[in-house]
């Protein structure tokens, strides 16, 4: 299993490389997604925390993910779409995936094992899962689904440090 985060690469919704690499110094909140979840509105959350800590280090990447109660049906125009139109949503989405069982992506299998979910368990449970990497690409904390994205605030500012 890999020491970090940078180890990991995946295809954005319209297809080009997403590799970890290239956020090597910042902190990163990964997030698996879904357009018809009772937690959609989170996007928007999700939005003005990349909009008021980019500027200092932070990526947010949503994964977005069809394996609770298949709210994310769209190929990837439409999620695009959706996310732009209804949330402004401009931090990177990744092409879907799956986030548990054999076809887990490799992002979600490691943040799993790094930071597993209560009581011991790695399965990710629902839609808006939030894990926190710092600026070393280490996992540090997880957040689940009714965790808002305004409650990670202390978390983030405290990733990201004094730079």
């Amino acid at each position: 299993m890999s020491a970090d985060i940078y180890a990991f690469q995946s295809k954005t919704l319209t297809g080009e490389p997403l590799d970890f690499a290239q956020f090597r110094g910042k902190a990163i909140l990964v997030v698996n997604t879904a357009s018809r979840c009772g937690f959609t509105p989170q996007y928007a959350g999700l939005e003005k925390l990349y909009q008021d800590y980019k500027d200092r280090g932070l990526v947010v990447v949503g994964f977005p993910c069809n394996q609770f109660g298949a709210q994310e049906p769209g190929d990837a125009v439409e999620i695009g779409a959706f996310c732009e139109k209804n949330y402004g949503v401009s931090f990177p989405l990744s092409e879907k995936v799956e986030v548990n069982g054999e076809g887990a992506h490799p992002v979600f299998a490691y943040l799993k094992h790094a930071l597993p979910g209560t009581l011991g368990s790695e399965g990710i449970k629902w839609n808006f899962t939030k894990f926190l990497i710092d600026r070393e690409g280490k996992p540090v904390k997880r957040y689940g689904s009714m965790t808002k994205p305004e409650e990670l605030v202390e978390d983030i500012e405290a990733a990201l440090g004094a730079a």
